[in-house]
């Protein structure tokens, strides 16, 4: 499934994405020292969503990934929690491709 243009992620922010149409943002893509990365929208620590609105996963400098229900911080490059009730747990990373200038996600890895 096409998520985005590569180009349309600017660092230092994050963008949901509902790649099964279930009207809720799922996944998230962000680009952070020059490297994107997807994680699934969801807490280690009870699986909530993250973003306490449309597109609000970082926080305001852009260095971290806030849970906004519980105040758990996540490094951008490993997804490690580091600060929160899920410290040492880590976001789910999700594999995707860059062809042809579009972030691609598969999207057989959301479905259980």
């Amino acid at each position: 499934m096409l998520l985005c243009r590569i180009d349309a992620l600017v660092e230092g922010q994050a963008y949901g994405f509902d790649p099964l149409q279930q009207g809720r943002d799922s996944v998230f893509a962000l680009c952070h020292q020059g490297t994107v990365r997807v994680y699934l929208n969801s807490c280690p620590h009870l699986h909530v969503p993250l973003q306490y609105r449309k597109d609000r996963f970082l926080s305001a400098d852009g260095e971290r990934i806030i849970c906004y229900a519980h105040g758990a911080q996540f490094l951008p490059d490993t997804g490690e929690c580091i600060y929160g009730p899920c410290l040492g747990q880590a976001l789910t990373a999700l594999e995707f491709s860059l062809e042809g200038g579009w972030l691609v996600l598969p999207v057989e890895q959301l479905e259980v």
